[in-house]
């Protein structure tokens, strides 16, 4: 177990830095604000979808990012097209995947994500809206304004490429761990040739099994290949492990949920009919027109490291148990000192995805006399515990770029 751990980590870490890196770049290269300008008709979507392939965002991260459009004046399609495609890649899943599961495959997962993107943004804009939509956006359009100001006075250079760059791992580091046991898991206890009956069904039928666990399910596209990875290499055909990543990262409770408040169940319906039949037909065009992979002696390629692939694991565990000891670390504030210490709840306004809870957090503990402070999501409060003045806690909470909601 241990060992393929191990092994998993030396194939994942040098291109998930590699995309670390990458996506810090794009950060500080591309003009502020850009992802929020000008994306009307169909060239707008096609904008849209070639701004959202590259960019490293999971489902959590996508759901502001794709709604924040929508509020500026992006037309649905460019918006849906941007919520489709987004998730489903990024440069640390496309490298990733290409070390896994080959080039070919990671090629055609940008295809895949590219095209479902187009397609289900040239619908939407065909699609009128509801007459009633519930939108769930009034926090985010009262932050507007704060929000496009504190990205435009954001800092460049090279603090700020590697600030973004670990912000990435900090935000999906638990799905990494969770991605990188279960691989190791299938490839240490499970039979070899155990889903081989997933091949027995045929491409479709595989697909579709794949597709009805893959749905409601939430899972990075990072941190979901060595999964992935680990199934094809004890019997499942490539094609459904597509469908596992382009519908798993794409597609959640949540985001369903988001997608109907913010669009409409018109919209929704475009959405999730797209990514059905999109991921089961490109699964199926794979197996029979690109042609299955020898996944098996690529996932276990690697008997002696090279000295950089031996190098960036050792990296990637490091910085791993550091966010793993910092967590920890919070929770043991949060709930075994100071019990008796006074608690206050302040409503907060302008966050918009968990690194906010996370930048929170840390901004309040720095506050002389916070003993533990504990941001959370819908609703959005931070519960802060400790001896400290209401008027310092509102300070901090605004110089760390949100807003303290009176009550």
């Amino acid at each position: 177990m241990l060992q393929s751990v191990f092994n998993t980590l030396l194939e994942l870490s040098p291109w998930f830095l590699l995309g670390m890196l990458v996506a810090g770049v794009l950060h500080v290269v591309l003009p502020r604000n850009f992802i929020k300008r000008q994306f009307h008709g169909s060239w707008g979507v096609v904008k849209a979808v070639a701004l959202g392939v590259p960019l490293p965002l999971c489902s959590c991260g996508v759901i502001p990012a794709g709604l924040g459009l929508k509020r500026d004046g992006a037309s649905n399609g460019a918006s849906l097209g941007f919520l489709i495609s987004t998730p489903q890649t990024g440069v640390d899943s496309i490298l990733v995947s290409a070390s896994f599961l080959g080039w070919p495959f990671a090629l055609f997962k940008v295809l895949a994500a590219a095209t479902t993107g187009l397609i289900g943004g040239w619908i939407s804009d065909r699609i009128p809206e509801d007459e009633v939509v519930e939108r769930n956006l009034a926090d985010a359009s009262d932050s507007k304004d704060s929000e496009l100001s504190a990205i435009e006075d954001a800092p460049r250079g090279l603090r700020a490429m590697l600030s973004h760059s670990h912000s990435l791992l900090e935000s999906i580091w638990r799905w990494l761990v969770f991605g990188i046991l279960v691989s190791a898991l299938i490839d240490t206890y499970l039979p070899v040739g155990t889903l081989n009956v997933f091949a027995e069904l045929g491409s479709l039928g595989a697909g579709l099994a794949v597709l009805l666990i893959s749905l409601p399910l939430y899972v990075c596209a990072t941190a979901s290949v060595p999964i992935a990875a680990a199934m094809v290499a004890n019997g499942m055909p490539v094609g459904a492990a597509l469908v596992f990543l382009m519908a798993g990262p794409a597609t959640n409770v949540a985001t369903i949920g988001a997608i109907y408040r913010g669009f409409g169940s018109r919209q929704l319906a475009v959405y999730l009919g797209v990514l059905i039949v999109g991921s089961i037909g490109f699964g199926v065009l794979f197996d029979f027109g690109v042609g299955p992979l020898n996944v098996s002696d690529h996932f276990h390629g690697q008997a002696s490291p090279v000295w950089w692939s031996l190098a960036s694991a050792l990296l990637m565990a490091g910085l791993i148990a550091r966010l793993a000891i910092l967590d920890l670390t919070r929770f043991v504030r949060a709930h075994w000192f100071e019990k008796s210490s006074a608690e206050v709840e302040i409503a907060v306004g302008g966050m918009t995805c968990g690194e906010c809870e996370r930048k929170l957090e840390g901004a309040l503990l720095k506050v002389e006399g916070v003993i533990s402070a504990v941001v959370s999501r819908n609703p959005d409060l931070a519960r802060v515990r400790g001896a400290v003045d209401r008027a310092l806690i509102d300070q901090a909470i605004i110089a760390a770029g949100y807003r303290a909601v009176s009550t």
